[in-house]
């Protein structure tokens, strides 16, 4: 298993300057943006893709570092109602699919999106609860519009043999392990979970269990190493669906965390064994959102941690059990 880095908190350093420094921390893997929410400061897509002799440069520069890219990103809604914002999305995934295939990547990382309540509306609408009856209506609308969307995805990713890891997440169509493995069954192997552990935690959900879950089905293509701790006193009064903002920390219910300050180290060396029971042996991706610290000492207290939890080898026969 391999520890990894989601690029953007380095936006301020060339693609060359965040290999150096990360190499310097012992990390193995990067995931650099190409598009949409993470942008593309490492990794320019329309600079790269097509282009023979740039993607040589970056192979030659990861050779050089000693690392290599587990993924690509590029987070957006291309379920999106408005024409234009959807199309954007579409091309920025389909050619992030195209470039991870002429990179040698094997996988690209993304949101499910969300569409619209019904084809008239003109925002995406998240949808909680089944009642009132036309809630449920609108859920069942959008899944239409997903299962069309994913099918035609998956396909093209198929035919540039790239998997598609889907971030659970809120304001998004799939942002639990139920709707992920339902969107998978109903489009194709290609679509899977890119797990990311820091939206299902203040959900109440289980991590090991979820897990255990997406591991069954073989839908684990990523995994997010990100962290978030509830904060009681908040969350007793207003339950954990908070708007407030992200920067207002003393008053939100729940905040996104470095690795170890929203669980311990115990905790995480129990993802790194459950992913290893359930037979993923990818790339753990640290993703940095911790407004508590700065960026890099974010990354390197994670890094500290995971490095010590991570298995470096592989399983060695059970002689014990002859």
């Amino acid at each position: 298993m391999q520890l990894g880095v989601h690029t953007p908190p380095l936006a301020d350093e060339s693609l060359e300057g965040a290999l150096s420094y990360l190499a310097e921390q012992g990390v193995d893997a990067l995931e650099p943006g190409v598009g949409g929410h993470p942008g593309q400061d490492h990794l320019p897509r329309a600079e790269y893709l097509h282009d023979a002799d740039a993607q040589a440069a970056v192979h030659d520069l990861l050779e050089e570092y000693g690392l290599e890219i587990s993924a690509l990103a590029t987070h957006n809604n291309p379920l999106h109602p408005d024409d234009e914002r959807a199309a954007t999305a579409d091309t920025e995934l389909r050619e992030a699919i195209e470039l991870a295939d002429q990179l040698d990547v094997g996988v690209v990382t993304c949101f499910s999106g969300l569409p619209a309540g019904g084809p008239d509306d003109e925002v995406p609408n998240w949808i909680t609860a089944p009642w009132p009856p036309e809630h449920d209506e609108a859920l069942s609308y959008q899944w239409d519009v997903a299962v069309d969307y994913w099918t035609d995805i998956a396909a093209h990713a198929d035919e540039h043999d790239v998997d598609v890891a889907i971030e659970m997440h809120p304001n998004m169509l799939v942002y639990e392990p139920h709707g992920m493995a339902r969107l998978r069954e109903e489009t194709g192997e290609r679509i899977g979970a890119n797990f990311d552990p820091s939206h299902l935690y203040w959900q109440g959900i289980t991590i090991s269990d979820a897990i255990r879950y997406l591991g069954e089905r073989d839908a684990i293509h990523h995994v997010h190493a990100k962290d978030t701790k509830i904060y009681d006193a908040q969350a007793r009064e207003k339950g954990v669906l908070d708007t407030t903002a992200y920067d207002d920390e003393p008053n939100r219910s729940w905040l996104f965390r470095s690795v170890g300050y929203g669980h311990g180290e115990t905790h995480w060396k129990d993802i790194v064994s459950t992913l290893r029971m359930v037979g993923y042996d990818g790339t753990l991706s640290i993703e940095h959102e911790d407004s508590l610290t700065s960026s890099r000492e974010g990354l390197e207290k994670a890094i500290d941690l995971l490095q010590r939890a991570l298995f470096e080898t592989e399983p060695g026969e059970a002689y014990w059990a002859e």
